[in-house]
Order: structure tokens, then sequence, then C-alpha cells
């Protein structure tokens, strides 16, 4: 179905990988397309976790220069915003969306990074902006990176263009796990089992309000989530979960 991705499904969990190893994984339009779509398809799903992985020795490169080079510059505006519509979709689907992170994630990889509402690293993985020692600064990669690792950091990825490895981008905020290489399945399949369980309807209105709140002055954050907060206590699975509690029993999720 895809040319550039496999798509795969285990049980409540759709793995999407990125597959162009040849070309370190680059995100060309098409290949920025595909990743659109397929996230599109697998939100509208009754699926509750995706993966976003990437095949051979590079989760992703970031922007393909082949397709950029070509481009004018209304050319570079159409493509920049397939990208930015994928880092959006990826927050505003319901599904908890995961990266599995193995070797470099530079540039517009990073941005996939960070655009996930998880991720967990390799311990061989590395991660850049390297466009601050380049011709092309990352300018759009470094929106969601911000929001992750803060201003200090953000400059120093941004400007240096350096290389950061797993460890720091742990101690960062990039990422939320960092485990040995052979180790990454097992930890991602983990954390992604944890973060889903519950009622899907509550956890699908728990991600859209947690983004519509972040980077918002405090007192507008709190109008936001008082009232979804308060529509969501009348929910089925919210009545379940208080009724399990006050009853000492196991919920039964009916969604």
């Amino acid at each position: 179905m895809y040319e550039h991705l496999l798509m795969s499904r285990d049980g409540d969990t759709v793995t999407i990988t990125m597959n162009r190893p040849a070309r370190r994984n680059s995100l060309s339009a098409d290949h920025l397309t595909e990743l659109l779509s397929a996230f599109r398809e697998a939100g509208a799903s009754d699926v509750t976790g995706i993966v976003l992985a990437g095949a051979g020795p590079v989760f992703s490169a970031g922007h393909d220069f082949g397709d950029v080079a070509k481009r004018d510059l209304m050319g570079v505006r159409e493509l920049l915003t397939v990208c930015t519509d994928l880092m959006k979709t990826m927050q505003s689907i319901p599904q908890v969306v995961i990266a599995r992170v193995h070797g470099l994630a530079t540039a517009a990889g990073c941005q996939l990074v960070a655009s996930c509402d998880l991720a967990v690293a390799a311990e061989s993985a590395g991660f850049a902006l390297p466009g601050g020692k380049g011709g092309w600064f990352c300018h759009t990669p470094a929106v969601p990176v911000a929001r992750s690792i803060g201003r200090k950091r953000l400059m120093e990825l941004a400007l240096t263009g350096d290389v950061i490895d797993a460890a720091t981008a742990l101690d960062w905020g990039l990422v939320n796990r960092v485990v040995p290489d052979e180790q990454l399945d097992d930890a991602v399949g983990d954390l992604l089992s944890r973060a889903t369980r519950g009622s899907r309807a509550s956890k699908s209105m728990g991600k859209a309000t947690l983004y519509a709140q972040l980077d918002r002055p405090e007192a507008d954050a709190y109008a936001i989530a008082l009232e979804v907060m308060a529509a969501a206590s009348q929910l089925p699975g919210a009545r379940e979960g208080m009724a399990a509690f006050l009853e000492k029993r196991k919920p039964s999720w009916s969604d």
C-alpha cells in the first residue's frame, strides 16, 4: 500500500516504519505524504497505540535535500506545510504515539521525535539540529524541540548543530527512556502498554486537552482544563473508574 513505509498491526498497536534505509529515511515530499496518510489511517482505527520506527541504521536524517534543492519558494513552502500537518496530526489523533529511536534522528527526524507523545531511545541514538552549522537553519524542527527541552538547551542544539547522545537527550527531556539497543523493542512495548491502559475515551480527551493547554498562560490553561475535566467526569469511563475505586474492585472498561 505504501512505497516508503511499512505498516503493521499487532493487537491494539500499529507500527509505522519509515522504510527508506538507502536514503537514511530522509523525508521527501512523497515520504511525508505517506506518513501523513498512515497516521490519519491509524488515527481513524480502533487501535490504542502507534509506534513510529525507522528501518536501517538511522531513524531519520530529516528533509531530503535532493527533493528540497529542486524546489522554488512555493514548492518548499508546500513541502514544509505537509511536514507541519504531519506533526500536528501525530498530536491530534486520539492514540498514544511513541517514537522508537535508534541511530541518528537529525533535523526533521529530531522534529518527529519531539512531536511524538512519548519516545524511547537506544543507547546508540543521537539527536541533532544540524542546520546551525550549515546553510539551512532548522527553523521548523526547533518548534517542538523547544517545547521539550527549553530555551537554553534549544539554543545550544540549534546554534551549534552538534549531535547530543541519548543520555543527554534523556537529561534534557527530549526522550522518556534510554535503554541498551537490544532492549529497545521491549522498552517501547512496556511504556506503550502502560500509557494505553484505562478508558480510551478518557485518554483521548486527556491527550487533546494536554496539548491545548501547553504553553498557554496558567490562567488560560486552567480555564481549558477545568471545563474539559468537568465534562470528562460524566464519561462512562470516569464513572466506572470512580465506582471501582469506591467498591474496591478492578474497573471494567466499556471502551
